[in-house]
């Protein structure tokens, strides 16, 4: 390979980082993004007001229920409501959103909770932010792997950034791969899109250079002979690496790397990164 493709490949490896990198910039930043959030409220069977949302809330058997006073609207699926509203039983990681002016209420469930979470573009967070710190991408940091299916998917339980919080996720097998001269593995979750994998993991730099309880990345599905790449330059932090207000997962115990992963995505400067 001559001298002018090697540095033309950097260069497209470098500008593809940048556009990953600005594109993850843009989800937490957005509008309505996590950085947006201004309430994490959980919900039970009494009725509550929030100050960040209209009405008052509750959840019981048959789901997530508004009553909203006289005056009060939430506009849902395109159509405004008033009184009362169903949201209906969710399912475990999913939501959905009702529009209030120029806000947005997020209805979820997160561990088994359902939770009432409000996005305001005006948020400090949001109006503050000035970007996320990152290692230089690096072509180094882009390791190759073998995916290796589990006979079945394995409930794995880990942990949350909310204590007490705990997250299931059916693990359907792991990578294996070599860095810094250690033969090392990671227990892979379901990533988005069709064969999409997700890993979650902390590595040497956790807490020092990188955010402390997780970092994550997503690995393309896997060629046919399990061959995948580990772009670690990809490393990305989880909204609770920004906010108090995120119920993010946790690695599982095994994913806990022994090597100092130089790249991907530094300590936000909202936990005192620079």
């Amino acid at each position: 390979m001559t001298t002018e493709a090697t540095t033309t490949d950097l260069q497209v490896f470098i500008e593809s980082w940048q556009d990953w990198h600005r594109a993850q910039e843009a989800r937490i930043s957005a509008p309505h993004g996590f950085l947006a959030i201004t309430g994490l409220h959980w919900l039970d069977d009494r009725p509550q007001r929030f100050p960040d949302a209209p009405g008052a809330w509750r959840t019981g058997p048959d789901g997530v229920v508004v009553a909203l006073d006289d005056g009060e609207e939430l506009v849902v699926d395109g159509t405004p409501v008033r009184g009362e509203h169903r949201f209906g039983v969710l399912a475990e990681r999913s939501g959905v959103e009702a529009v209030w002016g120029d806000a947005v209420i997020e209805i979820a469930k997160r561990g088994g909770n359902d939770i009432v979470r409000p996005r305001h573009p005006d948020a400090p967070l949001r109006t503050a932010f000035t970007g996320t710190p990152a290692y230089a991408p690096d072509p180094r940091w882009a390791v190759a792997g073998r995916y290796v299916p589990f006979d079945e998917p394995r409930p794995t339980t880990v942990g949350a950034a909310v204590e007490g919080l705990e997250h299931v996720y059916d693990a359907p097998g792991r990578i294996e791969f070599e860095l810094a001269g250690r033969h090392l593995s990671l227990t892979a979750f379901p990533g988005h899109g069709p064969g999409g994998l997700m890993v979650l993991f902390t590595d040497a730099t956790s807490g020092v250079t990188t955010y402390a309880a997780n970092r994550s990345l997503a690995v393309g599905p896997p060629a046919a002979d399990g061959t995948v790449v580990l772009d670690f330059n990809r490393a990305a932090n989880l909204p609770c690496a920004y906010t108090d207000l995120a119920t993010c997962p946790l690695p599982p115990a095994e994913n806990r790397l022994p090597v100092a992963v130089e790249a991907g995505q530094k300590i936000p400067r909202e936990r005192g990164g620079s």
